[in-house]
């Protein structure tokens, strides 16, 4: 019922800066929270940044200062500016939303949309 898709990984040079973009569509009612966490092989998922529908944001220490998280709510999209990369910043970065969404004239919530996952890759 909820898609999310990201773009904007890539390869880039330490102290480099890339920008990822998620937009959700489907059969959406509101957007609750958007985010991006990430994951490195062997590695559990984590937290790099939240934003919620009324503009709070919330970001992990390790990207606090170099990471900007921020939302378009008309167009349902999340974005991820990222500066000052570090080679440890390198993982697949996957979008998160908290979402209500309709379904058999109904409005459900799901905190576990998810999207592809976009890889990002820091290295000289």
């Amino acid at each position: 019922q909820v898609q999310l898709v990201e773009s904007g990984g890539g390869l880039v040079q330490p102290g480099g800066s890339l920008r990822l973009s998620c937009a959700a569509s489907g059969s959406i009612f509101r957007i609750n929270a958007m985010g991006w966490y990430r994951q490195t092989p062997g590695k559990q998922r984590e937290l790099v940044a939240t934003i919620t529908s009324g503009g709070k944001t919330n970001a992990a220490d390790s990207v606090k200062g170099r990471f900007t998280i921020s939302g378009d709510n008309a167009k349902n999209t999340v974005y991820l500016q990222m500066n000052s990369l570090k080679p440890e910043d390198t993982a697949v970065y996957y979008c998160n939303a908290d979402v209500s969404y309709w379904s058999g004239g109904h409005v459900m919530r799901t905190l576990n949309a998810w999207g592809q996952g976009t890889l990002v890759t820091v290295s000289s």
